[in-house]
């Protein structure tokens, strides 16, 4: 299998449109992923996904080989929807049937982890979009605080204090809502 510096190369030389599909098959889904974190609208998401899988494209050219592929496509999703959040300035609102249901025992159970989760996933959509794009990135795409600082094209010491001031903000949120931070990261 190719790595993505030689598809990339592929794909700039001999305008081989298979090897950048290649790349979109590779990442589609992480980014997907991480835009449906960020906006909260499966819709939304996707939409944006192809957006940047587009402007990836037509601005390949500006990739640098030395540099890492998924950092430099995380950076540009990253910007692009941080810059459409900015535009839209409307609050995220995740209804109830985006939230999938957690195997358990009892039905008590299952209703509790429901509902914690979902207030969780409400913690996470009300942060700042600089703090919701880092805890994203960290907890539900297990980044490293490298790739991230590569996606985010930020200093390293910057993504462990806003990973840092996100927890806290979590923690704050979540214990006002009557749910230790501790419980919560049993989910």
């Amino acid at each position: 299998m190719q790595d993505d510096t030689e598809l990339v190369r592929l794909a700039l030389e001999e305008e081989d449109h298979q090897a950048y599909a290649r790349l979109v098959d590779k990442y589609k889904g992480k980014i997907f992923s991480f835009l449906y974190r960020m906006l909260g609208q499966p819709e939304d998401a996707q939409d944006m996904a192809q957006e940047v899988f587009t402007k990836a494209y037509f601005q390949l050219h500006k990739f640098r080989p030395y540099s890492n592929f998924s950092a430099w496509l995380y950076r540009m999703a990253a910007n692009h929807c941080l810059d459409a959040l900015r535009r839209q300035k409307r609050s995220i609102q995740t209804t109830e049937e985006e939230i999938e249901l957690i195997d358990a025992e009892t039905p008590e159970d299952t209703f509790l982890q429901k509902e914690q989760k979902q207030l969780l996933l409400c913690q996470v959509m009300g942060l700042e979009e600089e703090y919701r794009s880092i805890v994203v990135m960290r907890y539900i795409d297990q980044l490293s605080y490298r790739e991230i600082s590569e996606a985010m094209a930020i200093p390293m010491t910057t993504v462990q204090m806003r990973l840092h001031r996100a927890r806290k903000k979590l923690r704050d949120g979540l214990e006002k809502g009557g749910i230790s931070y501790h419980e919560m990261s049993q989910i």
